[in-house]
């Protein structure tokens, strides 16, 4: 027992784990001299015209390759590079060559719009973006194309490097794809360039990267409503993989189906890094879709999946569920979001695999708590696990930064391996959330029971959870209040049954305009990623404020629960 006292501090225990001291490049480096032969990677899409299957030796060839064309490309080690793409092929190698040669990936949510990706390539310091065309009907080249319009000029794109004011650091533009455009290289021309390299040059480069080096950055949103790009090392992602695989019970046996989006920790890491940290197979699907999950667990034997809870209930409640065999899968991580009741019973009844819950943040690489695959369903149901080997885990009071006692609702704080180095060129934001002792403040309200197992009951900031991904009411305010006919916005989140929660905008308007709340809600899908979209919108005269002037979320909140009649919704999330 690792509580002293009855106070909410867990102090870190290592479980008979050690950590290991290894880069993502030597690790898979590992797994190809020790299981050459073994299946890998595996792209069933015939639809597409995509069957791919690789054993970890072509897996590590493959990304090899990758890395002498990045090197012969001049991608510098340390330099941050984009990826905005779905869940292809070129996502996981791109992940792991530039891994190889120390430069960062830096992954952009695939929802995101021409301001956001803007935001992202100035912010991040951005030399090189790799991207896809298209996806459902949001052109991110033609994005690209109007924040720097010097692109299309290009004539050599090879040979040639870009030169935009806008983005000064930008270098160039890679197109993964077929078909060229204006100014951009296609991936395949980037493997040509790999035969200017040779393996002693790329070993050389490999041989200089250290597992304390960052290795990924995410931008997440903040309460100031400006994303904050989370630095992650080799050896977090590393060890978060060795950690969670391990109390999860995971094994190389593991034929790993997933959908979790790789710009997400849950994706990247809890995807690519654990099948390579176990010698797994990995099986993605290219991005969500209900019916082809559950097409590749039958026709891959899939064993093992994670995934949030509106992907768990979309397969549930999908017309032709009882089609497919679903005998081999075993087991599943689930969170990112509260995990319903009712979800994890039907997931053991109907799919027959045993939720295991994971409970964390970008910011600490993902998971900081976990349940033990062996522990029983109550305790599974009512808590979100442990904190894991090497994690130091308190719970305070909010105002005081005093620990509070076991049983008693206050901020999670987290000491551990996993935590981020910080946020990207956010000095003063990474001393707001990792303290001088080293304490990242989550902003979630969490209570510690007596055995350590930790049940989260809340949020201290108002950031709203839907469908596992993180939204901010501070950047849809922001958004929104630019608006020439709206004078304020005010952003809540609503429970719903199937996302969790839903946004809802209210809005007080400029003097003399009005606002169509259907005409609200197309200009916010035309300009900003369709999760951060409101569902609700409500016009205003005036909001319920404190005596302090201060706007009273809750009571807006509780206005809509009831006009809704989402009240037993509401008490089944809070039960």
């Amino acid at each position: 027992m690792a509580i002293k006292d009855n106070l909410a501090h867990w102090e870190a225990e290592d479980f008979g784990t050690n950590l290991i001291e290894l880069t993502l490049g030597d690790l898979l480096d590992q797994r190809a001299a020790e299981m050459p032969e073994k299946e890998a990677l595996v792209y069933n899409y015939p639809e597409f015209g995509l069957n791919l299957r690789l054993n970890f030796r072509e897996y590590r060839d493959t990304v090899n390759r990758l890395a002498k064309g990045l090197m012969a490309l001049g991608v510098q080690k340390g330099e941050n590079v984009a990826v905005w793409a779905t869940n292809v092929p070129e996502w996981v190698f791109l992940e792991l060559a530039l891994a190889k040669i120390g430069a960062v990936i830096v992954t952009v949510n695939t929802n995101y719009r021409q301001h956001e990706i803007e935001y992202v390539l100035k912010q991040g310091d951005i030399t090189t973006l790799f991207l896809i065309e298209e996806f459902r009907g949001n052109s991110y080249l033609q994005s690209v194309y109007n924040i720097v319009p010097e692109l299309q000029r290009i004539s050599d794109p090879v040979n040639e490097t870009l030169q935009s004011e806008a983005l000064p650091k930008l270098k160039r533009v890679v197109l993964i794809g077929n078909d060229a455009k204006p100014g951009v290289m296609l991936f395949s021309q980037v493997m040509v360039l790999a035969d200017q390299v040779s393996d002693e040059e790329l070993a050389v480069r490999q041989a200089s990267v250290s597992p304390h080096d960052v290795a990924m950055m995410q931008y997440t949103s903040g309460t100031t409503g400006f994303p904050k790009g989370v630095m992650l090392t080799h050896f977090s992602l590393v060890n978060q993989g060795h950690v969670s695989t391990g109390r999860g019970a995971l094994g190389e046996h593991e034929r790993y189906v997933t959908a979790m989006p790789f710009f997400h920790i849950a994706g990247s890491l809890g995807g690519v890094i654990y099948c390579i940290y176990l010698g797994a197979t990995l099986i993605p699907l290219i991005y969500f879709d209900p019916l082809k999950y559950l097409q590749l667990f039958a026709e891959e034997r899939g064993t093992f999946t994670f995934a949030v809870p509106t992907m768990l209930i979309a397969m549930l409640n999908h017309p032709r569920f009882a089609e497919f065999d679903l005998t081999p899968l075993r087991s599943l991580f689930t969170g990112a979001t509260p995990v319903p009741v009712i979800v994890m019973e039907q997931v053991k009844e109907k799919m027959g695999a045993d939720c295991s819950i994971v409970f964390g943040m970008t910011e600490t690489t993902g998971a900081v708590t976990q349940s033990f695959h062996t522990d029983d369903f109550e305790l599974k149901a009512a808590t979100v696990g442990l904190p894991q080997p090497h994690t130091a885990i308190k719970i305070i009071n909010p105002e005081t930064g005093d620990i509070v006692p076991c049983g008693q609702s206050g901020e999670l704080c987290s000491k551990a391996f996993s935590n981020m180095v910080g946020y990207y060129n956010m000095p003063e934001k990474t001393a707001e959330t990792i303290d001088e002792d080293g304490w990242l403040h989550s902003g979630d309200l969490a209570v510690m029971r007596p055995d350590g197992y930790i049940n989260i009951v809340g949020r201290v900031k108002d950031m709203i959870i839907r469908g596992g991904e993180n939204i901010y009411p501070a950047e849809i305010e922001a958004f929104l209040m630019r608006h020439p006919d709206i004078a304020e916005a005010q952003i809540i989140g609503l429970p719903d049954q199937l996302m969790g929660e839903e946004v809802c905008a209210f809005i007080k308007c400029s003097p003399g305009a009005t606002v169509i709340e259907e005409d609200l809600i197309t200009y916010c899908k035309a300009n900003m990623a369709r999760h951060k979209v409101p569902r609700y919108v409500r016009v205003v005269e005036a909001f319920p404020l404190t005596a302090s002037g201060k706007v009273q979320k809750f009571v807006l909140r509780d206005r809509m629960i009831q006009e809704l009649g989402l009240g037993e919704v509401a008490n089944l999330r809070t039960a």
